[in-house]
């Protein structure tokens, strides 16, 4: 399908939401300060596999937000690979970036070795090195994403990685999919690229709502339903005769407060505190009985 206008406007598009997918994610581990559950492994397939896939658009000459892409892709990935080990393994800034560093540079290197040589091949007719260059680029994409299927696996929930970030990306490869479809001509490899990629992605939306979301969803309703009763449930106290009101207790009983010695008596010894209870409780016997002698009748 031979509509520039619409695989410009798409590629465009998918560029854009190439270029804030990590951003997100970034965004959430600095704010926590942690990566729990994100994958370095599945980071460092995607930045790696900025390299063959960027080769690829270049030489096929697709265009010019096809070509940013891959670079995007490779500088926000190395960016969210380097956290996992700054928030996890306490990494200082300067060792992050001397690490880090030196990656990025080899990567770009490479890329720009393998579009010179690929261009020079393709001139001959050779059309296997940019298939292998289109199979690398989808199998690392691939396994950076089965990376993470396999920690929702084992923890079965869908950990450190943000939804936002998921959306963005699939949207990424749903409209560079339809980019490429509207390219002079229908590059196959360029549909499994993209289609591979948004068909996982549509998976971990499918974990996330089956572990994520459908939990919370019942917690919620289980909430509710607990909330009803007891705010309809009798009150636990009853009032006295003053207008007051006292604590009851499970079995109905009234909690008895008896009477305690003053803050003097911390410096009596357990013989004297014994004797002072006793002449209290004697005292209180007397009182109660000469009252009752007083109201019985002759």
């Amino acid at each position: 399908m031979d509509v520039p206008v619409a695989a410009n406007v798409l590629g465009t598009m998918g560029a854009v939401c190439w270029s804030v997918q990590l951003i997100p994610q970034i965004v959430i581990n600095w704010k926590r300060h942690h990566a729990i559950g994100l994958q370095p492994t599945m980071m460092m397939l995607w930045a790696w596999a900025g390299v063959p896939l960027g080769v690829y658009n270049i030489v096929e000459d697709f265009n010019i937000a096809l070509r940013i892409q891959p670079q995007i892709l490779t500088f926000l990935s190395l960016v969210t690979w380097i956290q996992c080990f700054y928030y996890e393994r306490k990494w200082s800034l300067l060792r992050a970036v001397a690490v880090v560093a030196p990656i990025a540079c080899i990567m770009g290197g490479i890329e720009a070795a393998l579009i010179i040589a690929l261009r020079i091949a393709k001139d001959r007719n050779l059309q296997w090195p940019l298939i292998l260059m289109a199979v690398l680029s989808a199998s690392l994409l691939s396994a950076g994403v089965l990376r993470h299927y396999w920690d929702i696996y084992v923890h079965r929930t869908v950990r450190g990685i943000s939804f936002v970030f998921v959306a963005i990306d699939a949207l990424g490869d749903l409209t560079s999919l339809m980019s490429v479809i509207f390219q002079p001509t229908l590059d196959i490899l360029g549909l499994v690229i993209y289609g591979s990629e948004l068909v996982l992605w549509l998976g971990v939306f499918a974990c996330g709502g089956y572990y994520n979301l459908v939990p919370w969803i019942r917690n919620r309703l289980a909430k509710k339903k607990r909330a009803i009763p007891a705010s309809c449930g009798p009150s636990r106290r009853s009032p006295n005769q003053e207008g007051h009101s006292n604590p009851v207790e499970a079995g109905g009983e009234p909690v008895t407060l008896y009477d305690l010695p003053s803050s003097t008596s911390v410096f009596r010894t357990p013989s004297g505190e014994l004797n002072f209870v006793r002449a209290r409780t004697v005292g209180t016997r007397r009182s109660s009985n000469s009252g009752e002698a007083e109201v019985a009748p002759p």
